[in-house]
């Protein structure tokens, strides 16, 4: 499972595309493996886009699909509808070979500030964001406490497997 790289902003990252897509082709990985009840279809298509863009056309994007005038680290656009993962995933797993999740963008800036001001390594920081924004395409969500909570159980699971802390401090299920 590889996710599709889209290196439009190469300044705003500072790094190789190079040695971006091992990172989040294992982030995605780990995702999904979290994320999804069963495994998913095995294909030599990507299974999802990820565009690494700069803060000024994360700000636009936003405005556009949040109205928010202002960037955001990640935003994600699925390929199934659904309210929830039960029914988001047996869409995407239903729908055989031609398995596409859907697309995310990435800020560059955004990352590589936050990372920076939460003194988290670069390279955590992304996986965590790549994770995020893959279980939302996964049809998970945040906006209600127990959705919270599920969700950030998932990105605690899907960093531990790649050898990352918890992105949100110290917790009972971390160990």
């Amino acid at each position: 499972m590889t996710a599709e790289l889209i290196l439009e902003s190469p300044d705003a990252w500072g790094q190789d595309l190079d040695l971006l897509q091992p990172l989040a082709d294992l982030a995605v990985a780990a995702a999904l493996k979290a994320g999804l009840s069963s495994p998913a279809t095995e294909t030599d298509e990507p299974t999802l886009s990820i565009a690494l863009i700069d803060d000024a056309r994360m700000t636009e994007l936003n405005g556009e699909f949040r109205d928010q005038a202002k960037p955001t680290n990640v935003l994600s656009w699925p390929s199934y509808e659904g309210d929830s993962p039960e029914e988001v995933i047996p869409a995407g797993l239903g729908d055989g070979p031609a398995l596409y999740w859907g697309d995310m963008a990435l800020a560059g800036e955004t990352v590589i500030r936050e990372a920076t001001e939460q003194k988290k390594a670069f390279e955590a920081h992304l996986s965590h964001l790549i994770i995020h924004g893959v279980l939302h395409l996964l049809g998970h969500d945040h906006i209600e406490d127990d959705e919270a909570e599920r969700m950030e159980a998932l990105e605690r699971l899907a960093l531990k497997s790649l050898g990352y802390p918890d992105p949100y401090g110290d917790h009972e299920d971390a160990a």
